[in-house]
């Protein structure tokens, strides 16, 4: 993103992609209710459908087990809940687990009650504790109900990739069920979920590069399902109610379709992200930069900087003309701690600078960070050198 600014903050929102634009547009000009039996109704149903099919294909589903929410928060309240169908019958989740490095969506636990909700620890890398995972599990008394387990597939703040694979094959011989937050996965890592990724998975729009407002759950299958948080006129085969917000599904599907095409190019991105981290290192020797003994995301990197506050900094890059975070953005607008690292061992009062970029970061955008780094690295050592 060339200009005056840097946009480095992917992981809070991409950039809209002008296909998805284009595909929201002549959404607009459709006017009828995809639920409509009319030839309006149903030329607006065709739109919905094949978003369908381009976010399941984004993740190798199966078309008719995606189903559209208002976006990853509102898929995330819907999975995490106690009461889940199984045809016409109920089953029972009696206990949630969660990673102690997840999503606020998700470390909430969603419709469970506090109680039931049981967290799990990280290593220093923020890799999730798979003997604990397997010890809590073995623990479980499904005279109760059975297990429910959801995890990110890689986090939002470190770019960490979890063993999703090595997790999938736990909670199975455990004969619990599995969701898994794939918002920051899709589009910058392959996804497959014919092959037991998940019994479900959350997905966002604007996270790969589609509007804001609309997400999904991907489920492996129809034969079990949780009850739906919305009730409604039976849309979305009922787990969803309310009509469908088509210009947004229009441009869900439309990003899913570049962010499917955009994979063999991911490690290009990687490439611009290891740039950044040498210039930090450069600048910043004493810099810590997070999760690196792990496998991460190509487009993103968390680091601290000793000496200044993290909200601080972030102040700085913006009035030099850089976009980034200081840990998550889904805190309404809140800069504090950061709970990521304090889940990987780190002081309870650390923040960190989050740099997360796309394929349409260029040279620009490095150079603005660069010389933004410089200048708080100058502040930096000026006052090391007063005191």
């Amino acid at each position: 993103m060339a200009g005056t600014r840097a946009y480095l903050d992917y992981n809070a929102s991409a950039p809209l992609l002008s296909t998805a634009r284009d595909a929201m547009i002549a959404a607009l000009d459709v006017a009828a209710n995809p639920s409509s039996v009319h030839a309006e109704g149903r030329a607006a149903r065709r739109l919905i459908e094949n978003a369908r099919r381009d976010v399941a294909t984004l993740v190798n589903a199966r078309v008719e087990h995606v189903v559209f929410t208002s976006g990853a928060t509102e898929a995330a309240s819907t999975l995490l809940t106690p009461d889940w169908q199984m045809g016409r019958g109920g089953v029972r989740m009696s206990r949630l687990y969660v990673c102690e490095a997840d999503h606020p969506c998700v470390l909430n636990g969603g419709r469970f009650p506090a109680a039931q909700v049981a967290r799990i620890g990280v290593d220093t890398n923020g890799i999730v504790d798979l003997d604990a995972l397997a010890a809590a599990l073995a623990a479980h008394d499904k005279a109760d109900g059975l297990p429910l387990v959801a995890i990110h597939a890689a986090n939002n703040e470190t770019g960490v990739i979890q063993p999703v694979g090595r997790i999938a094959e736990t909670v199975k011989a455990a004969g619990g069920i599995l969701v898994v937050d794939a918002v920051q996965a899709a589009g910058r890592i392959p996804i497959d979920m014919s092959a037991g990724y998940a019994d479900c998975l959350i997905l966002s729009s604007h996270k790969i590069g589609g509007p804001k407002g609309v997400g999904a759950i991907v489920a492996a299958s129809d034969l079990m399902m949780p009850k739906p948080l919305i009730n409604g006129g039976g849309q979305e085969k009922g787990h969803r109610g309310g009509t469908e917000n088509l210009a947004a599904i229009a441009g869900f599907g439309a990003a899913a379709r570049q962010a499917l095409a955009g994979l063999p190019g991911i490690a290009a991105v990687g490439r611009r992200r290891d740039e950044i981290e040498t210039i930090v290192k450069t600048l910043v020797p004493d810099a810590e930069i997070f999760g690196t003994g792990a496998t991460r995301l190509a487009n993103t990197t968390f680091f601290a900087i000793p000496g200044i506050k993290a909200e601080t900094a972030q102040i700085a890059f913006d009035l030099a003309g850089v976009a980034l975070s200081a840990g998550s953005a889904c805190s309404s607008g809140k800069v504090g701690p950061s709970h990521v690292l304090k889940a990987m061992g780190f002081s309870d009062g650390l923040g960190a600078l989050r740099v997360s970029i796309g394929h349409a970061t260029g040279a620009e955008d490095i150079e603005l960070f660069r010389a933004a780094l410089a200048g708080i690295a100058l502040r930096l050592a000026g006052r090391e050198k007063a005191a």
